[in-house]
């Protein structure tokens, strides 16, 4: 009974200690419950692990999902960013390090996974009584950027290709990028 008490409790997300008869609790830290909110897919255990790891640093863009699907042998994880409202102004090259390391982060945490999707997204404003959910909905967000990258890549290689050296599985918005980054100190 104690093991599927402690057992529920884990999964509600509370660290529970019942060795010495005693229950006692610890809060989950901020790392693991945003790691469990931002968790989508059909392999939610594996987007938390991605999550504890790319949370456990505090980076430019609002990370607001982090997801893993799996079909088969196949594993595909996919991060959306906020492509406005950085926690500090970041210029095109520091954006692209953040990319690059969350990447890395991401197949770290999942070793099996074949792939990386990295998208940056924007709202888009829509006016009073407009539909947006359903069926007949009008979307609230725009992708601005997005990056493919595939397990073996260097991140030499992820950089380039986050950095548009490339058009290859990358997309640049480039009206956004223009006006989202602080210009480069020469």
């Amino acid at each position: 009974m104690r093991n599927r008490i402690s057992a529920g409790l884990c999964a509600a997300g509370l660290a529970v200690c019942l060795s010495t008869g005693a229950a006692s609790a610890k809060a989950p830290s901020i790392t693991d419950l945003d790691a469990t909110a931002r968790a989508a897919g059909n392999r939610i255990d594996i987007a938390t692990r991605i999550g504890q790891s790319i949370f456990s640093e505090a980076w430019p863009a609002q990370i607001s999902q982090i997801s893993a699907n799996e079909l088969g042998s196949h594993l595909i994880v996919g991060v959306r960013l906020w492509g406005v409202k950085f926690h500090h102004r970041v210029t095109r090259a520091e954006f692209v390090d953040e990319v690059a390391s969350i990447v890395e982060k991401a197949f770290a945490a999942a070793p099996a996974a074949e792939e990386v999707d990295v998208w940056a997204s924007v709202p888009i404003e829509v006016g009073k009584s407009v539909i947006v959910s359903g069926d007949l909905a009008k979307p609230t967000i725009r992708d601005v950027f997005g990056l493919t990258a595939h397990r073996g890549e260097s991140a030499e290689q992820i950089s380039a290709k986050a950095d548009g050296a490339t058009t290859e599985d990358v997309f640049w918005d480039e009206e956004w990028a223009r006006a989202a980054f602080k210009k480069q100190e020469p």
